[in-house]
């Protein structure tokens, strides 16, 4: 019976060919879980500002992460989760319901026809055209700067680095008992990575979960088992207000939602690609497929009351682990699956045990770098903003903006323009529209 499940399991995702097995690939779905396991807790608190039902955006959360993960392993075969992005629940409920003063009923009807024109658009392939003519250079910038990024979000979520009013960030207080959790998981975890220990990540939250809940850092849940709260309040809203997009001031939020998604997609899979050692001749394969799962992902949850699904950086976590195929992602939805039933267990893991292992992933993707063609200037330029962009702007897509929008000038500079591709020019197009709507939006 095992032997037929294994054989099951090898001709659904070949994990011969991918150089894995069934324990690595559960391992790394559980490392990227637990990584990411924060957007159930952290969506419903952000679109509950905007007036949103919390049990309800729990649930739709987490049926879309269902959704989208469970496509991405069956469809593309790719170790990597989808879930909603906290980038544009802040965008829904921040610039939208609260500063354009829209409700969160027409909002949601924006979102649901920007993930419409999104399925269209992959399922005429054009995202999949847009993301092969992106240059090596530029794409491994993208790995780097994805890996900075998380790494800075592990670094200000585990208390080691805090805000500043005169120097922007500064160190965190060695006095805040919780910043000592996340020393201790990022030293365990790191000398478990030198010595090359399989699971080492996975390994590391375990112990500094126990250290949490033994030092009482971390308190016990008050129950374990809770029922799994009602969609009602959110399911179906979006499309009974589509009416509502009558008002031109809409169809702006329509296309920020739409380019938004787009491209922040679009960088964390290349990114999570050249993590994994997938991209070949400067493509990722089955692409197609990958951008499909996240898009029909993206549909079901405007449709369930959540705002647009994203491939999830932290899937990185798993790819460290070792998880190399949708067995990985797989596993992720079936612990969402779990997770909604016993959703108490997951107060456990705080940000203080995820923060060590953002940071060790943000310290391998930004092995990318070294492979950047930094001897000349037209590519260092534009690498170097794309890199230093997503930290520092707490934004992969602006980080992404910054990169296409200097490569085309600095190669014509460098009398290299031709060898640019025609959609880049678009691309270029593209962002210098994408930047001035965003910043022409009341709240910005």
């Amino acid at each position: 019976m095992e032997s037929s499940n294994l054989s099951f399991m090898e001709k659904l995702f070949h994990l011969k060919e991918a150089q894995t097995t069934v324990r690595r690939e559960i391992m790394a779905g559980l490392t990227t879980f637990v990584s990411m396991a924060y957007i159930l807790f952290v969506n419903p608190q952000v679109l509950g500002v905007a007036g949103m039902d919390k049990g309800a955006v729990f649930t739709a959360t987490a049926l879309s992460a269902i959704l989208g993960s469970v496509l991405m392993a069956l469809l593309a075969n790719y170790p990597i989760a989808i879930a909603p992005g906290l980038g544009d629940n802040a965008f829904f409920t921040y610039s939208v319901v609260l500063a354009m003063g829209i409700p969160w009923q027409t909002a949601m009807a924006g979102v649901f026809m920007s993930s419409i024109l999104f399925l269209i658009i992959s399922i005429v392939k054009l995202r999949e055209i847009v993301i092969d003519s992106i240059p090596h250079d530029l794409k491994l910038a993208m790995a780097s700067g994805i890996g900075l990024f998380i790494a800075f979000v592990g670094l200000q979520g585990g208390g080691l680095v805090v805000s500043s009013k005169s120097t922007l960030v500064a160190m965190g207080s060695l006095t805040v008992p919780t910043t000592w959790l996340t020393i201790f998981g990022l030293v365990v975890t790191g000398l478990l990575m030198a010595k090359k220990v399989p699971g080492s990540i996975f390994i590391g939250m375990i112990l500094s979960t126990i250290v949490g809940l033994v030092t009482k850092l971390i308190p016990l849940p008050k129950e374990i088992i809770s029922t799994i709260p009602s969609m009602k309040p959110t399911f179906g809203v979006g499309i009974a207000h589509l009416p509502d997009l009558a008002n031109p001031q809409l169809w702006a939020v329509v296309l920020v939602f739409l380019l938004v998604a787009f491209f922040d997609t679009a960088g964390t899979l290349i990114g999570l690609a050249e993590q994994a050692g997938f991209m070949k001749d400067n493509k990722m394969p089955r692409i197609g497929k990958a951008l499909m799962a996240d898009s029909i992902s993206m549909v079901g949850g405007a449709v369930m009351g959540t705002t647009p699904t994203a491939a999830f950086v932290e899937s990185s976590a798993g790819i460290a682990v070792g998880g190399r195929t949708g067995l990985t992602s797989l596993t992720v939805s079936v612990m969402f699956a779990l997770a909604m039933f016993f959703s108490p267990l997951l107060t456990i893991v705080t940000t203080n045990i995820t923060a060590p292992v953002l940071i060790i992933v943000g310290i391998l993707m930004a092995q990318s770098m070294k492979q950047i063609d930094w001897s000349k200037f037209e590519i260092a330029m534009p690498a170097f903003l794309t890199i230093v962009g997503m930290p520092l702007t707490y934004n992969i897509s602006y980080g992404f903006a910054f990169g296409i929008l200097f490569y085309p000038l600095t190669m014509w500079a460098a009398g290299r323009g031709k060898e640019v591709k025609p959609v880049m020019y678009i691309l270029f197009v593209v962002f210098v529209i994408l930047l001035y709507i965003i910043n022409i939006l009341p709240g910005k």
